[in-house]
C-alpha cells in the first residue's frame, strides 16, 4: 500500500517534468503566425485621415440637403475611422490628440438626430475648426480643412429623394 501511495504521488511530478515534444513545434507555429501578423497590411494614419476628409465632405452635403439618414451614416463613418486610428495607430503621437474631436462629433450627431438644420451647420463649423486646431497641435497646420464648396463625387446625389 505504501508503494502504491508513493507511486500515485510521484506520477504527477514525473509528468510535469517530462519534456514536452510538442513545445518546439508549437513555438514554430507561433513564430510563423507572428511573422504573418507583422507583414499584414495596416492602414497608415494618412489613409485614415484621407477617408475622414471624404466623409467630412459628404457629411456637409448630406446635412445641408437635410438628408439626415445619409448624414447619420457619414458621421458614423468618421467615428469608425477615428476608432480605427485609436486601434491601429497607437505608435503615432498624433493619436493622443484625436479625443478633442469627440465633443464636436457628438454635437453634430445630436443635430442630425434632431433634424436641426441650423444646429447642424453650427456644429459642422465647430467640427471643421477643431480639425484645424488638432492639425496645429500636432504640427500639421499646413493641412487646413474648410467647409466644402463642391461635393467630393459627381456620381452621388446628396438631396433627399422622394420615396415613391
Amino acid at each position: 500500500m505504501k508503494y502504491w501511495l508513493l507511486l500515485i504521488t510521484a506520477i504527477p511530478f514525473w509528468a510535469c517534468n517530462a519534456p514536452d515534444q510538442n513545445t518546439a513545434s508549437l513555438q514554430r507555429q507561433i513564430d510563423s503566425l507572428q511573422a504573418r501578423i507583422n507583414k499584414a497590411y495596416k492602414p497608415g494614419f494618412g489613409e485614415f485621415m484621407s477617408g475622414i476628409q471624404v466623409h467630412h465632405n459628404k457629411l456637409w452635403f448630406a446635412g445641408i440637403n437635410q438628408n439626415w439618414a445619409l448624414a447619420d451614416f457619414e458621421i458614423n463613418e468618421i467615428k469608425e475611422s477615428l476608432d480605427d486610428i485609436r486601434t491601429y495607430c497607437t505608435d503615432r503621437p498624433e493619436t493622443k490628440s484625436i479625443g478633442m474631436i469627440d465633443a464636436p462629433l457628438q454635437n453634430i450627431a445630436n443635430a442630425i438626430q434632431q433634424k436641426n438644420d441650423t444646429g447642424f451647420k453650427s456644429a459642422f463649423k465647430v467640427l471643421t475648426a477643431t480639425c484645424n486646431t488638432c492639425h496645429q497641435a500636432t504640427q500639421h497646420g499646413f493641412n487646413v480643412i474648410i467647409i466644402p464648396s463642391l461635393p467630393p463625387f459627381s456620381n452621388q446625389e446628396f438631396r433627399l429623394q422622394d420615396k415613391k
